[in-house]
């Protein structure tokens, strides 16, 4: 099966045709170049952007253990219907992916997965690094150094040693960074919505990433800082020559949604100030920021309609992060290209993921298809994750019509209803 996209405009601007040849793009040439008889199929882009699928390298499908919240078959839905065609799933499941045993089997769920994915490996004081290492896992992490959804924060010896092996196999280290030393127990008294954020502070973040950059230098590791929500964070990720990852939530919300968004905010690490968001989101501009990942993380409503100390922490957001990304590009706050690199060349390229994150010759066909004039508002009963809500309730987005994962459709929403693929979801580690 070939198919043909004329008129394409990419993200540098330039108008192209695009030719897909089974699972690879095979040739992008100058705008009416190519014969429309070279194909089997032709879309004509009439100068609609095609871009290359976006790569999260942070999500939680939840699967095994926990399908109720969300699976490998509706987590890739709605990554396909925003635009994502590979995901790299977290270890805090049940069991924890800390072995060889549990990457073999969260690998067999997640052969319901319509886009293509990584299995990342986990640490625990029980893991298993010999049959881990073993398996094709995409990176060790996220590495808990406090404890977040499936308490899995370790101490400092365990972590010394766990960056030293990873590096040994060279491997990126992915880590969440929180200091639970310096967390404010004094506000445990309280119980507004923004009693988290008071709680899981910012400088129990920076101090954090200062630490996991120090242990991963002794060992000359490849240290990610994940869901990095400060600016000293981000500061000093880059100064180390580390990378770092901001997820939708911590670039567009504050602790000035909290009020409308009650325990649905509460996340790890947990909304800041506007002040320290509007500098992070400087830092995403401007390219200090790597890439750009959303910590998808779902839960039902129920199980979040509790206390701020009760419920849950997580949003989901796999589904929305590059339609509001592209909703900068139409507000003049983002570049196209930019967007490109947050979410697909770069994750590409920090993470070794051949084939993926440019619409270049030779290259996984993983296209997605957008209008930056059609442009709609966010609504939770519009998405396709099962937790069926979203903190993103009534913003601005623009989602794509179409998204092609190694050439195969996995998203069509040009015609009057919204189709899916089936699931040709690869690890691409394998």
């Amino acid at each position: 099966m070939s198919t043909l996209f004329t008129n394409a405009t990419l993200a540098d601007g330039r108008v192209r045709d695009v030719l897909v040849e089974g699972e690879t793009i095979a040739r992008v040439a100058d705008a009416g170049t190519v014969a429309e008889t070279d194909a089997d199929e032709v879309v004509d882009c009439d100068g609609a952007h095609l871009l290359p699928g976006a790569i999260d390298a942070h999500v939680h499908f939840r699967e095994p253990g926990f399908a109720h919240k969300e699976d490998w078959h509706t987590g890739s839905r709605s990554a396909a219907a925003g635009g994502v065609t590979t995901v790299v799933d977290q270890p805090n499941t049940e069991p924890p992916t800390v072995t060889g045993a549990a990457v073999d089997q969260k690998a067999d769920l997640a052969a319901k997965s319509l886009v293509d994915f990584g299995i990342n490996g986990g640490v625990t004081a029980d893991w298993d690094p010999d049959s881990l290492f073993e398996r094709p896992i995409f990176a060790l992490g996220e590495v808990f150094l406090a404890d977040s959804t499936g308490d899995m924060g370790i101490e400092a010896d365990l972590f010394a040693d766990a960056v030293a092996r990873a590096a040994s196999e060279d491997t990126v280290v992915t880590v969440h960074a929180e200091d639970a030393d310096l967390f404010d127990e004094s506000t445990r008294e309280r119980d507004d919505a923004d009693a988290w954020s008071a709680f899981r502070t910012a400088e129990a973040e920076a101090a954090a990433v200062e630490r996991a950059l120090e242990v991963g230098a002794d060992s000359a590791a490849a240290i990610h800082i994940a869901h990095t929500s400060t600016p000293e964070g981000v500061d000093a990720a880059s100064d180390a020559g580390a990378t770092c990852e901001v997820t939708p939530h911590h670039l567009f919300l504050s602790r000035d949604d909290l009020d409308e968004l009650g325990t649905f905010g509460r996340m790890n690490p947990p909304l800041r100030s506007a002040e320290r968001r509007e500098a992070v989101f400087e830092r995403v501009a401007d390219g200090t920021v790597d890439i750009v990942a959303t910590d998808h993380a779902p839960h039902t409503r129920a199980e979040k309609d509790a206390s701020i100390w009760d419920a849950p922490s997580g949003v989901p957001g796999v589904e929305t992060m590059l339609p509001l990304l592209l909703n900068e590009v139409r507000e003049g706050t983002l570049t196209l290209e930019r967007v490109r690199d947050l979410v697909a060349a770069n994750p590409a390229r920090i993470f070794d993921v051949a084939g993926k994150g440019r619409v270049a010759e030779g290259t996984d066909a993983d296209l997605v298809l957008v209008d930056l004039d059609d442009a709609r508002q966010i609504r939770g009963d519009d998405l396709h994750s099962k937790c069926e809500w979203t903190p993103f309730e009534g913003r601005t987005g623009v989602f794509p019509t179409l998204t092609l994962v190694r050439g195969h459709v996995a998203y069509d929403a040009r015609g009057d209803d919204e189709t899916f693929g089936d699931a040709v979801g690869e690890n691409v580690r394998a």
